[in-house]
């Protein structure tokens, strides 16, 4: 998730100097670039929401490491930062799928 931080600074920084010098970014060139930019970041956020999924569960079904009254892991919270890399990564879908149609028009 940190490359999509870096990669969406970087698209609002080239958005402002865009707007800035008031410059059209609808290039074929550019716009291939950021289509294949999202569907990387989207790709690798699916990898990541599908593999903390894959910890939750050898936390939950196979030790006993949620089921400990002293446990420091809150498993419950862990849950809910998988939901939400799950929505994250659908939204990411989403944009991605904008992006490519986007680049189909031109």
């Amino acid at each position: 998730m940190g490359l999509q931080v870096l990669w969406s600074f970087g698209l609002a920084c080239i958005d402002i100097h865009a707007l800035r010098l008031k410059k059209d970014l609808h290039n074929h060139i550019v716009l291939s670039l950021l289509v294949i930019g999202d569907w990387v970041t989207a790709i690798l956020s699916l990898a990541a929401a599908c593999s903390s999924a894959g910890v939750m569960v050898v936390y939950m079904k196979d030790t006993d490491i949620c089921s400990r009254s002293q446990a420091t892991l809150s498993c419950n919270t862990f849950q809910i930062s998988v939901a939400l890399a799950f929505v994250a990564w659908f939204l990411l879908a989403v944009s991605s799928y904008v992006m490519f149609w986007l680049l189909a028009t031109i």
